[in-house]
């Protein structure tokens, strides 16, 4: 069997992380690597990651995270926070980034920028916003995938209050909002979960050929 689909049957939601074994800063180098490396929407990458190490601060969270264990006993608490009202300052640094790192002039790429603001900027902010904000998941992906081929659980989150946390990490000041949790660490023996059947759609239900 293809070591990716090994990965996807192995890893699961999980439920109750063991709290005395820690990711190596090895491996959460890797993570990161691969979240960075993700795709996006004309590789904007419109969002940040925040890694939320400190216990007393995940202590906050836990109670407006539906009280879930995982945000306290997880090896690192991640929050995917997409950039609000994002607009032309950030198109720009991007086609300074794409001229530097290819050795451009940045008059080459105007027009690419301006495409790029005229599908983007033209848009009312709360559409921005939900597009921002779906890019996360995107970035969620890779760190899942990434973390199987590892050996490290990932169980990603929507079930917290955004408000809550944008407010306690502070997030409004910076221009960002809580859109994804994700923590990451290694599943306890006592998490029944782990030895559960997959429950997924049959190919038959799931793709159509046209």
């Amino acid at each position: 069997m293809n070591n990716f689909i090994k990965n996807a049957n192995w890893r699961y939601a999980t439920k109750k992380f063991d709290a005395t074994k820690k990711v190596s800063n090895e491996d959460l180098e890797i993570l990161k690597e691969a979240v960075r490396l993700s795709a996006s929407s004309y590789g904007l990458q419109p969002y940040k990651v925040i890694f939320v190490e400190n216990p007393e601060v995940r202590a906050k969270l836990q109670p407006v995270a539906w009280g879930q264990s995982q945000i306290v006993e997880a090896s690192h608490l991640l929050v995917f926070a997409n950039i609000t009202d994002f607009g032309d300052a950030q198109i720009d640094a991007h086609i300074n980034n794409i001229a530097v790192t290819r050795g451009l002039p940045s008059a080459s790429l105007k027009g690419y920028g301006d495409f790029m603001k005229s599908k983007i900027t033209t848009l009312p902010i709360e559409n921005r916003n939900v597009w921002t904000a779906k890019q996360t998941y995107i970035a969620l992906t890779n760190l899942l995938n990434a973390a199987a081929e590892l050996g490290i659980d990932v169980t990603p989150m929507e079930g917290f209050e955004p408000e809550k946390f944008n407010e306690i990490l502070g997030l409004e000041k910076l221009g960002l909002n809580a859109s994804l949790v994700a923590t990451i660490g290694y599943r306890h023996s006592e998490d029944d979960t782990q030895n559960y059947a997959k429950v997924r759609k049959s190919n038959e239900e799931l793709f159509i050929n046209l």
